[in-house]
């Protein structure tokens, strides 16, 4: 499967992964769930197909709310399903 590389979503810091994407909950204490959307061509047919994966994302301070564009970058793995921390706010939902 060949993956279409964008700007932002597939950089690296060190070996730490970054992704952006928005936010789609957070309704839990410190954790925001981001979805992350990709972009990869169809390996028979060759259209260009969104992928959406959905991280969960740790939110010290929960500043972060439904509809914010944030970046999240790979970390140690904080919990069960919490291996990213939100980095910073791109765009605040109107």
């Amino acid at each position: 499967m060949e993956v279409q590389n964008t700007e932002n979503q597939q950089q690296r810091v060190g070996r730490r992964k970054i992704r952006q994407g928005k936010v789609v909950s957070d309704k839990m204490d410190k954790t925001v769930v981001v979805a992350v959307e990709s972009r990869v061509r169809h390996p028979l047919y060759g259209r260009i197909v969104r992928r959406t994966k959905r991280y969960k994302a740790h939110d010290e301070t929960n500043q972060y709310n439904t509809g914010d564009t944030v970046e999240i970058t790979e970390t140690r793995p904080l919990s069960r399903d919490k291996n990213w921390r939100v980095t910073r706010l791109i765009e605040k939902a109107r």
